[in-house]
């Protein structure tokens, strides 16, 4: 039982990309495939599927490297956690490396990118960072 699967999920990617692994499986969970979506929509990663039926459901993220072998993802970052969780209104959204990286923000349309909740005007809570 893991208590924060976020957290879990940002470890998994991190841990991965650190040792230069194709791809990585995590336990299905609507949120999570939410996010591994926007992180894939956001040129993170390559690829993310569902795999499996019923219980034994995983998501399949496939990772994006460069042609020299590095890693996209630099670094990522979880922001509000179970503990200290953190909102921002849609015209106090933090900027990520200069607009350079992305904030994931969970607003009342789901899981946004920082930019697309700026231009919907929308905020909500911050979920995590990451940039390039």
């Amino acid at each position: 039982m893991v208590s924060d699967p976020i957290s879990d999920l940002l470890t998994r990617l991190r841990n991965a990309t650190m040792v230069s692994k194709s791809n990585i499986e995590i336990p299905h969970s609507k949120f999570k495939f939410q996010l591994a979506t926007l992180l894939k929509d956001e040129g993170y990663v390559s690829d993310v599927k569902v795999e499996g039926d019923g219980t034994k459901k995983v998501i399949n993220i496939e990772l994006k490297y460069s042609d020299e072998g590095a890693s996209v993802i630099s670094g990522m970052n979880r922001l509000s956690k179970p503990g200290n969780r953190v909102y921002s209104s849609f015209d106090n959204l933090p900027r990520n490396n200069g607009g350079l990286g992305t904030v994931i923000v969970s607003t009342s349309r789901g899981l946004l990118s920082d930019s697309e909740a700026r231009k919907r005007k929308l905020g909500g809570e911050l979920i995590c960072e990451v940039w390039s």
